[in-house]
């Protein structure tokens, strides 16, 4: 049977074979450590690569729409009119940018 290092180690997570741990580690703790920075890293380029990826300013637009919606959550007409503008011009500007970098191929 495998343990769970060894199913680390078959997905790129864990180290391996010329991994070996420093020397002032000690056997199976410094692999551990090593798999926990390592699935941390990954987990970390996994959001990082999601929430980003190709369009940064996507995401930065979805921030401003959320702080908009939170600043503007006690004036509800005011707040819902302002949202949906600040959408709208967001994915406009975004397909804009699009468009534009498409020509320019």
């Amino acid at each position: 049977m495998s343990d769970g290092l060894d199913a680390a180690r078959g997905a790129g997570i864990g180290g391996g074979e010329g991994d070996a741990p420093d020397a002032g580690q000690g056997g199976q703790g410094g692999q551990r450590s090593n798999i926990v920075v390592r699935s941390v890293a990954a987990f970390g380029r996994f959001w990082w690569d999601f929430l980003i990826g190709d369009t940064p300013e996507l995401f930065v637009a979805t921030l401003v729409v959320i702080g908009l919606a939170e600043a503007l959550r006690h004036e509800r007409v005011l707040g819902i009119v302002v949202v949906l503008v600040a959408v709208v011009g967001c994915l406009g500007l975004s397909t804009w940018r699009g468009r534009k970098m498409k020509e320019t191929e």
